[in-house]
């Protein structure tokens, strides 16, 4: 079973407006979430103090809704509160994640759920940039994009076509028509390169530091950027990379900078590659580790650099579940 929430209001105590913005919400709710009427098990409701005039679950059982329990109660009184306001919650036999619906002045109470949004996660090589978007996007029910694999995508092309990434000249000619799509699969993006699955391929560590030179070229970010910007335009998403804060997202909500020391970053790159089974020893990861951030902060297109406005937080010594929940907590307060 799960648990699906809602919220709505009404302009006045008045029993149609509470008729119609009951059904109005309950059908929404069993819209979005696909629920047929077996499946919903009970709803429970609670109104502000300010509604008097009638019973929210007395109304959604005239909006046909009475195969099921329903309950109503009164909430406490509570300075500064949303007033004439319903809520509701469902218990229905379904698995999977559950869309939580906000209508009319409810939206307010769940802006993550209700507004399109943009958080941008920067940092440098290992910071775990990667790993936490991921995690965060799966918790929050919104893309992650993550831009650094289309960067890896442009590096592999200039490799099938023998073309050095210094090369601005030659890779200006292919970059034009470069076929680069992102879908996203059970929360995992996708990425493709002439309409091939290239997300295990563009991983491979050689591919790292090509795609460290190519994407310091300026008709490759301004590509890349732009195709990053329209995702974000169009869906509430995560995006992380080393410019996103500063440069592809400056005006994103949420912003912050990840960073740990370069040992850490190299014992994390080290393990990964273990896992993967790729054999490089650790002190060339360190070294690469530490020319690819001077690479990265000393270019002249959209360097690394941490926006005035983002948060930064050090993960040398946290785990990736302690970092995922700080930044969700820095979200939840500005929501």
């Amino acid at each position: 079973m799960i648990a699906i929430r809602g919220a709505t209001t009404v302009e006045h105590d008045c029993a149609e407006e509470i008729k119609v913005a009951v059904g109005e919400l309950l059908c929404e709710i069993r819209r979005e979430n696909k629920l047929s009427d077996d499946k919903i098990v009970c709803i429970m409701f609670s109104n502000t103090s300010d509604l008097k005039s009638y019973y929210p679950a007395k109304a959604a059982r005239e909006s046909g809704f009475c195969s099921c329990a329903l309950f109503s109660s009164l909430e406490p009184e509570i300075d500064n509160s949303l007033g004439k306001c319903i809520r509701v919650m469902l218990i229905v036999e379904k698995c999977g994640k559950p869309k939580h619906i906000y209508l009319n002045g409810a939206k307010s109470l769940r802006s993550d759920l209700t507004e399109k949004f943009a958080i941008a996660l920067d940092g440098p090589a290992g910071s775990g940039k990667s790993t936490v978007s991921a995690i965060i996007a799966e918790k929050l029910n919104i893309l992650c994009l993550d831009t650094g694999a289309m960067y890896r995508a442009c590096a592999l092309k200039c490799i099938e076509c023998g073309i050095s990434p210094e090369d601005e000249a030659k890779v200006a000619g292919i970059i034009d028509d470069i076929d680069i799509k992102v879908k996203y699969s059970d929360g995992k993006q996708i990425t493709y390169l002439d309409g091939a699955d290239v997300s295990v391929d563009i991983r491979k560590p050689e591919i790292s530091m090509i795609a460290s030179k190519v994407s310091a070229l300026k008709c490759v970010r301004t590509k890349m950027v732009d195709l990053q910007r329209q995702i974000a335009s169009e869906n509430s998403c995560i995006l992380d990379g080393r410019d996103i804060g500063t440069n592809v997202l400056p005006n994103a909500k949420y912003k912050f900078f990840l960073t740990a020391s370069a040992e850490v970053r190299a014992k994390r790159r080290f393990d990964e590659n273990v896992s993967k089974g790729y054999d490089e020893p650790y002190a060339e990861i360190l070294e690469e580790i530490k020319k690819r951030d001077m690479q990265d902060m000393s270019r002249k297109i959209a360097p690394l650099k941490k926006a005035e406005d983002a948060v930064e937080i050090d993960t040398s010594d946290m785990t990736v579940d302690e970092v995922v929940n700080k930044i969700i907590s820095l979200i939840q307060v500005k929501i």
